[in-house]
């Protein structure tokens, strides 16, 4: 469940799924029993983890089986969770590696020019020109700022920089990012 910043409009909350998209956005992985009451200790996959409290439903696993958070704590770079039905070292142990899901239409809705990474993917990255560069179809996480990768109509890839002077808007209804490719970057005859 992460996000990327852009100065442009968001033309679409983060609220229902779109038709193809996913209903259900990772937030964290359960990683091994802690202590003797069936508390968890969660790596913690989402940029709110504040979110996670007390009474709200998560959905464990790839079968998205709900729970509801009993309690939370801070603990090293995790968090130590209780969930529903879970009140033993053997029974937090059957979570262990498992995944911690909420469904989209309850995920935190993001600042305008403010975006899920899956609302990125399969948007069609076009130039100011008109020039379909490809679709995206991985956002890759540099730590200095993301990184788009287009799978081009020619079946090449392409990485395109996810800054304000290459993606200059976003245009999620249409499924379009218009871009300016820096010099250079097309690699053109």
């Amino acid at each position: 469940m992460t996000s990327t910043s852009h100065q442009h409009r968001q033309e679409q909350p983060a609220g229902p799924p779109l038709p193809g998209g996913p209903a259900y956005l990772v937030i964290g992985k359960l990683r091994r029993p802690h202590g003797v009451r069936g508390e968890l200790y969660m790596e913690v996959l989402t940029d709110f983890p504040e979110r996670i409290q007390p009474g709200c439903m998560v959905y464990a696993g790839q079968e998205h089986h709900p729970v509801k958070v009993l309690q939370r704590r801070n603990h090293q770079d995790g968090l130590l969770i209780t969930l529903e039905g879970i009140n033993n070292p053997e029974s937090a142990g059957l979570y262990r590696n498992c995944l911690l899901f909420v469904r989209v239409e309850n995920s935190v809705p993001l600042p305008e020019g403010e975006y899920y990474h899956h609302q990125l993917l399969g948007l069609a990255a076009v130039t100011e020109s008109g020039e379909v560069l490809g679709k995206v179809s991985e956002i890759l996480e540099t730590g200095v700022h993301d990184v788009l990768l287009l799978h081009q109509p020619d079946g090449k890839e392409l990485l395109l920089p996810y800054i304000d002077t290459v993606v200059l808007e976003v245009h999620l209804a249409t499924g379009k990012l218009l871009v300016r490719p820096l010099p250079g970057m097309l690699n053109e005859a």
